[in-house]
């Protein structure tokens, strides 16, 4: 994407990760109580989050029990000893999370021209908490309870096609994160994809997105923030 004149009728995000700055770590740490070396943590936290992927590759169930069986798998492969509500903590954790620094102003401005839209990896009541903390209206919020399905199903993905009786070439859809959106994404025809880097996954440039560093610099490829920047219809 980018031709400045694209106008897209919606305009679709992840959220955690994305908008929502997920930081994981702190909380995962606390867990593990230092029985894990400092020299191994980072590889600790690489298999966690393998395992977190590989947990929402099925059907969907609750997202704490998705943290929870990650966490147990992770901890069985390291042996070491389980934490019976490491999904609690880690869920509460997720909930009390705010925005990167970098997105409530220019997303509010994105806002103001164009239809927002959440698909989340996430239950109701996560993103209940942590949607108005963006500080930007959106026209539709959706879950994997809603689908269904986690992504990176496609089912996902479809679900929200459908709530919006709408097509892949209506969107541009935003995530910091290639396997679970913007892979899948691609293969289900959506065109106008965006990587909004913030260093979570290593770059697959044959799935043919648009990386940009902030939703600063995608509104600028939006034409916003100029006077003849018209609002969508």
């Amino acid at each position: 994407m980018t031709d400045i004149d694209f106008r897209p009728e919606y305009i679709s995000f992840d959220c955690y990760g994305t908008l929502i700055n997920f930081h994981i770590e702190p909380t995962t740490r606390r867990l593990l109580a230092g029985r894990v070396p400092e020299a191994q943590m980072p590889a600790f936290l690489r298999d966690f989050r393998n395992y977190r992927y590989d947990q929402v590759c099925g059907s969907y169930y609750a997202y704490e029990q998705v943290l929870q069986d990650a966490y147990d798998r992770v901890c069985r492969k390291w042996n070491l000893e389980l934490t019976e509500d490491a999904g609690k903590q880690l869920g509460d954790a997720v909930r009390s999370w705010g925005p990167h620094n970098d997105v409530p102003a220019p997303l509010k401005t994105m806002g103001e021209h164009y239809k927002l839209v959440i698909l989340s990896n996430a239950d109701d009541s996560f993103l209940e908490g942590s949607v108005p903390k963006l500080g930007a209206e959106f026209h539709a919020v959706y879950t994997a309870e809603q689908a269904g399905f986690y992504k990176p199903r496609y089912e996902a993905f479809e679900y929200m096609l459908d709530q919006l009786d709408a097509a892949p070439e209506d969107f541009v859809h935003v995530s910091s994160h290639t396997r679970y959106d913007l892979m899948p994404v691609h293969d289900l025809g959506f065109t106008n994809t965006v990587m909004l880097d913030r260093g979570y996954d290593p770059h697959s440039p044959a799935y043919g997105y648009t990386t940009v560093d902030s939703l600063d610099q995608l509104n600028t490829l939006l034409g916003l923030g100029r006077s003849n920047a018209a609002p969508a219809a």
